[in-house]
């Protein structure tokens, strides 16, 4: 069973076509990085995926479950770090964690066990009692990972994570963020940097709405995936 399926889906932002037929599938255990530049549509689709709207025409399944006929069930399956912060900075590092792990129903014993566990497998257990606008964005962003992960989701959506981060930070995420599907998690990785694209990746190039490609990222790019990516967008270096 896939762990993502997205199936004919299109929206439209008034006269302006935004996603137009995207269909593509992830199965569990894979890092698929969903690839565009700015525009491309990469938001929309996670809007899609999130229930902040739905599409005009299309499906999509979370694990088996239709998210037009079982939302419920579809959003629970599922984890998100967007691309705009939304942790609360006057809270701890702690209480923003027990607090989304409330909203799933976590608590107690339970709630503490799951927050140790993911502070300790991101190297932020020291950092538990700081509060979240004393970090540093790396930080931020782990945090942010870590509060996704809270719930035990089969399939992690990612909307340009690393986003303004330094390097190393950027290094780390994606190293952590790879270790996850190797697990077996689904994974969907929105992003327009190509180096965050390994050749081992499954790849899914997003332009103008409409998907240019789809398969593994070495035997789409080749060589030069960049170099690729710039031709198939029409973008020039």
């Amino acid at each position: 069973m896939s762990g993502l399926v997205i199936d004919g889906v299109n929206h439209d932002w008034g006269a302006r076509r935004a996603l137009d037929g995207v269909s593509f599938s992830v199965e569990p255990g894979r890092f698929c990085a969903l690839l565009g530049p700015n525009g491309a549509g990469k938001s929309t689709l996670f809007g899609m995926l999130t229930r902040l709207f739905t599409p005009g025409a299309g499906r999509i399944s979370v694990m088996g479950h239709d998210i037009a006929r079982e939302p419920r069930a579809a959003l629970a399956r599922m984890g998100v770090v967007f691309q705009a912060p939304t942790l609360d900075p006057d809270l701890t590092v702690r209480r923003n964690l027990l607090y989304f792990a409330a909203l799933h129903g976590l608590c107690g014993r339970e709630a503490e066990g799951r927050m140790t566990a993911m502070l300790e497998r991101l190297g932020m257990a020291e950092r538990a009692r700081e509060k979240v606008s004393a970090l540093n964005g790396g930080h931020r962003r782990r945090m942010e990972i870590a509060r996704a992960l809270m719930h035990r989701p089969a399939v992690l959506l990612l909307d340009e994570p690393t986003v303004g981060l330094d390097a190393a930070s950027r290094a780390a995420i994606t190293e952590h963020v790879h270790h996850l599907a190797a697990e077996g998690m689904t994974v969907l990785w929105a992003t327009h940097l190509v180096d965050e694209v390994r050749p081992e990746d499954r790849l899914v190039i997003l332009h103008r709405g409409r998907v240019l490609a789809d398969g593994e990222a070495g035997g789409i790019g080749g060589a030069d995936l960049t170099k690729c990516f710039l031709a198939l967008t029409g973008d020039q270096p």
